[in-house]
């Protein structure tokens, strides 16, 4: 019986040491400058917080920061093989608002993203799309059609869609920047906030 026991728990203390052997969830934040952390202090970008909050609720993961101010789909494509490195889990991709803000056109932007999606889908990596929208002042036409590029996109490579990734921040001035265009640091846990179910979702696997 003593020697059964024994055994029992050098089998525990098996399971446990390999569980801490084990790999954390690696996740890259690949954007633009609200990805970056634009005019935020050490520590208090979107990527870094989105960690933190995943850890307190028990997740371990480690989220590497892509974010490149000023970045369009364009730029975003032309870095992406060398900035997600191989054994990346789950990117999540949110580029297109400095597209939007200089008026490319839409089709160019859903060409890029998807070609993104295309080449991360070959390596064999998750992604959570981060959507935008347009801004009112480009018209309905440009807004409508920028507006289908993250949904349709999300269903044709089975990515987990994330409408908008401003999402309760755009447009309240006590969550922005004197820019008012980037997140201050009470917009990013709003962003955070929002946002932590639907990574969630994306590191179970949907």
């Amino acid at each position: 019986m003593a020697f059964k026991q024994l055994v029992a728990a050098a089998l525990l203390m098996l399971a446990a040491a390999a569980s801490s052997w084990a790999e954390p969830f690696r996740i890259v934040g690949f954007g633009d400058s609200l990805m970056a952390g634009y005019g935020l202090g050490p520590g208090e970008g979107f990527p870094e917080k989105l960690e933190a909050a995943l850890r307190a609720r028990g997740h371990d993961v480690v989220i590497a920061n892509a974010g490149v101010s000023g970045d369009t789909t364009s730029g975003g494509l032309s870095r992406l093989d060398w900035s997600i490195p191989d054994g990346t889990q789950l990117v999540i991709l949110e580029l297109g608002a400095n597209d939007m803000l200089r008026g490319i056109d839409p089709a160019l932007v859903e060409q890029n993203l998807d070609k993104m999606l295309a080449r991360l889908k070959e390596r064999k990596i998750e992604v959570l799309l981060a959507g935008m929208v347009a801004a009112p002042n480009l018209g309905h036409a440009y807004g409508e059609q920028f507006g289908t590029i993250y949904p349709k996109l999300a269903e044709k490579y089975d990515a987990t869609l994330y409408p908008f990734f401003l999402d309760g921040v755009a447009g309240d001035a006590k969550l922005l920047l004197e820019d008012g265009m980037h997140p201050n640091a009470l917009g990013i846990d709003r962003m955070v906030e929002n946002a932590l179910p639907t990574v969630e979702k994306a590191i179970a696997g949907k």
